[in-house]
């Protein structure tokens, strides 16, 4: 691993892109230069093209110390995300750390999806099961009308973090610890979203580093076969979501879209539907419950 030492006339805007997308080469990065951008938009508050229009700024002393505090742990594989303390979702940041998983821009068409099926409705009553940093719940309290949301995750650790970002965001969420494969649910409800842990127990090393060695475990896998979560939802969803409600469930790649409808009972839903997301991939499970 390469050390990086920046020489003290390294401290415009346009010098330090040049040595740090070099440096991270060197250490194995392939998308170098977008490393660098990513942490001097954070740093110096600002958007990708702002950083050559300021190309000539000097970074101050205490700037340029955070920011080699920084490369040094991206070096090492921690996500950008975490080194930053900052995820954009929806078109909103939101403070996360490694207690919670990083927001994925393909879960952006669940909410898309949510909204289209809940814009017309006049009842909201909505569960966010696996809320993490809360991202999915807050956006939908942020583009809906008066919605009434509850989020739920196992995590203490995490629910501190959801209630942050709701703090932060100026929206009225209830969050409760609650293991939804062993707690009971009670509340009735037009719509439950999750993004759950799915990845499977003997797929888990082959996950990047980025994800593997960062992200919290118990957001990633079940410690099964990633899709303990789909059952036990399938098993909640007409105790809980009324006539004419849906149940929005972001699905794993490959053949895990099909595992996960195949374990809905047709008997439940009068439709059941695999959306593909923004790239063409099938990612989101839509039900609709009889």
């Amino acid at each position: 691993m390469q050390k990086p030492v920046v020489k003290n006339n390294h401290s415009r805007v346009i010098d330090i892109i040049n040595w740090a997308e070099n440096h991270f080469l060197l250490n194995g990065f392939n998308n170098a230069r977008k490393e660098i951008e990513w942490l001097l938009e954070e740093i110096l508050d600002c958007k990708k093209l702002d950083l050559y229009l300021r190309y000539d700024e000097e970074l101050s002393v205490e700037n340029l110390k955070i920011l080699h505090s920084w490369i040094n742990r991206r070096i090492k594989k921690e996500p950008l995300q975490y080194i930053t303390e900052s995820c954009e979702f929806f078109g909103r940041k939101f403070f996360v750390n490694d207690n919670v998983f990083i927001p994925r821009p393909e879960t952006e068409s669940l909410i898309n999806i949510a909204l289209s099926v809940l814009e017309s409705n006049a009842n909201q009553n909505i569960l966010d099961i696996c809320t993490g940093s809360g991202c999915i719940a807050i956006t939908l309290a942020k583009e809906l009308n008066n919605p009434n949301i509850s989020a739920i995750d196992i995590s203490n650790k995490a629910l501190d973090i959801a209630m942050l970002n709701a703090k932060n965001h100026d929206v009225n969420i209830n969050f409760e610890q609650k293991n939804i494969l062993s707690d009971t649910y009670k509340n009735k409800l037009d719509m439950i979203v999750c993004n759950p842990p799915y990845i499977p127990m003997n797929e888990m090393d082959s996950l990047m580093d980025d994800v593997k060695l960062y992200e919290p475990r118990i957001a990633l896998t079940d410690g099964s076969d990633g899709l303990s979560f789909y059952k036990r939802i399938n098993d909640l969803a007409p105790l809980l979501v009324v006539p004419g409600g849906y149940i929005l469930l972001e699905v794993g790649l490959n053949q895990h879209p099909q595992f996960v409808k195949d374990i809905l009972d047709d008997k439940l839903y009068s439709q059941i539907e695999i959306v593909s997301d923004l790239n063409g991939d099938p990612r989101i499970l839509k039900a609709l419950v009889n």
